[in-house]
């Protein structure tokens, strides 16, 4: 009897350890699989930034929110050509 315990606990430390390694084997595949999507999202924002403020040189994704930046955060300067006909 006691051989039979001992031999079912052997079998579930080593079921343990399977698991084990399969647990960092898929953390490792997600952990590379999310660093590679993160990598793509980042190229996308980065690419959508196409108007730089001249003032502070903040990029902005679209001609609105430039304007909207423009007369937030620098009211004294002059409003550049390429928003003078933006509707905010």
């Amino acid at each position: 009897m006691k051989h039979n315990h001992l031999r079912s606990k052997l079998r579930a430390m080593a079921r343990g350890q399977q698991k084990i390694q399969s647990q960092q084997k898929n953390a490792k595949k997600a952990a590379e699989k999310k660093k590679a999507h993160g990598a793509d999202q980042k190229t996308a924002a980065k690419a959508a930034l196409v108007h730089t403020c001249p003032v502070c040189r903040t990029q902005m994704p679209d001609p609105k929110t430039f304007k909207q930046h423009f007369e937030s955060k620098h009211p004294k300067s002059p409003m550049p050509p390429e928003l003078a006909d933006v509707q905010a």
